[in-house]
């Protein structure tokens, strides 16, 4: 975000909060500032900045699918019906909502997490709206690893990458057409409660919403299940709250690594990557959940996609 754009969109969130006076900087925080988008709140208000290059259309079409009524309870709405324009930086306004506790990771809302997304995969996919980009954003991060430099940990990572369908790396269509409203990119930081710390959970952020393959959604908890980062009881009550609410991604009984194999595979491979081009930018070794992620990968590439279950755990 350049020194600019900060005060700028701060001024804008304040505005939308208090249309009669925008010099009032009382609660002004920076929520997130990164290279796909800064955030930042003013009281009840949220002013997001989406990444340079955005599409102003497909923005306006997923900003519009969070304001149907047809999906409230599921999506949190925007206070205002279309992007605004700040230096270039389209930017969209949000009411505020409390997010998961991170340092409380036994309080992880993941029954409310699958419920969520099962309405949303079950929700019509309105007309024109764009593709999910959760495989648009693995290769990004192939992309971004490359560009890091040569690293020891980087070739089974792109082996993994290398496995995987012409679909799960943005190479080609995802099937099947026309595919299913998705949210692209689930993880708990996608949750808030509204009104804050005593509403009901809510789905945010739809930069990568669109329609796809709903496998996609449940893929990073999957992912981390295979990794052996996620309890099993965890996983479990993630993925039975998901078949209980009638989710199509997967079998309502049965095993569920037929569907969920691939796409878990690829956030296995595009948080791999990332890990790697962190590390390599800050001059430092990979952690040991780093690690076990290139792990991951490394076993991956070694078992055909249609022998694994689980990444062969």
């Amino acid at each position: 975000m350049t020194a600019d754009v900060l005060p700028a969109l701060t001024a804008r969130a304040r505005g939308a909060a208090h249309p009669a006076d925008t010099t009032c900087a009382h609660s002004d925080a920076v929520l997130a500032d990164r290279q796909d988008g800064t955030v930042v709140r003013h009281g009840d208000t949220v002013a997001k900045a989406h990444a340079p290059g955005t599409a102003p259309g497909e923005l306006a079409a997923r900003v519009a699918v969070a304001g149907n009524p047809a999906l409230a309870g599921v999506l949190l709405p925007p206070l205002r019906p279309a992007p605004a324009d700040l230096h270039g930086r389209l930017v969209t306004f949000w009411p505020y909502g409390s997010p998961v506790d991170p340092e409380v990771p036994e309080a992880a809302p993941w029954e409310a997490a699958a419920t969520l997304l099962a309405r949303l995969h079950r929700a019509p996919a309105p007309d024109g709206l764009p593709p999910m980009r959760g495989p648009a954003k693995a290769a990004r991060a192939i992309a971004r690893l490359r560009a890091a430099g040569p690293h020891p940990a980087a070739d089974p990572v792109l082996r993994a990458w290398a496995g995987l369908p012409p679909w799960a790396r943005a190479e080609a269509p995802m099937p099947p057409e026309p595919g299913t409203l998705c949210h692209g990119d689930l993880h708990l930081g996608q949750l808030v409660r509204r009104p804050a710390t005593t509403g009901p959970w809510l789905l945010i952020d739809v930069d990568d919403l669109g329609l796809g393959v709903p496998a996609w959604d449940l893929a990073r908890p999957a992912a981390w299940y295979a990794c052996g980062l996620l309890p099993p009881d965890e996983w479990t009550r993630f993925l039975t709250a998901y078949q209980r609410a009638g989710g199509p991604a997967v079998p309502a009984d049965g095993d569920p690594w037929p569907a969920l194999d691939v796409p878990a595979r690829a956030l296995t491979v595009q948080t791999a990557a990332l890990a790697i081009a962190k590390s390599v930018a800050a001059g430092r070794p990979l952690d040991e959940v780093q690690q076990a992620v290139v792990d991951a990968c490394d076993r991956m590439a070694a078992v055909p996609p249609e022998l694994a279950r689980g990444f062969a755990k």
